[in-house]
């Protein structure tokens, strides 16, 4: 099966809240698709941006990776998307910008009271990820 490589971020402001998306009726995190000749840690920063407008992000270590298996309309066949996940830091004050092109509807910054309720309609693969970085981060 087809591994299709992708980068993100779990993006954390200064109060030390989880910056989400809401994409196709789901919470999730920026991610995306690495270009030919892209390092894995500038595509991480680089989807972020794109996905949510954030220009100020401060790249932090290497969470962990994620995969999925999907139908990829694009090459027409069931693939696998590897996804490499990336600590990063902004400001609650960054101006957020949905990018709607991609079918973001909208970006939320999510506190630990919130985070379980936008939890519990996301993907295995965000729950996965985020419980790693909690396990890690204590």
């Amino acid at each position: 099966m087809k591994t299709i490589i992708a980068a993100g971020g779990l993006v954390f402001n200064e109060l030390n809240e989880l910056l989400m998306i809401f994409r196709r009726g789901k919470w999730d995190l920026p991610k995306g698709k690495l270009d030919e000749g892209e390092s894995i840690e500038s595509c991480a920063v680089r989807e972020v941006q794109e996905e949510t407008g954030i220009r100020n992000l401060v790249l932090g270590k290497l969470i962990g990776k994620t995969h999925h298996k999907y139908f990829d309309k694009w090459v027409n066949e069931d693939v696998v998307k590897e996804s490499w996940w990336y600590e990063m830091k902004t400001t609650s004050t960054e101006e957020l910008i949905p990018q709607t092109e991609e079918d973001i509807e909208a970006i939320k910054w999510v506190n630990d009271t919130e985070l379980r309720e936008k939890l519990s309609n996301s993907y295995p693969s965000i729950i996965e990820i985020i419980e790693k970085w909690k396990e890690i981060s204590r």
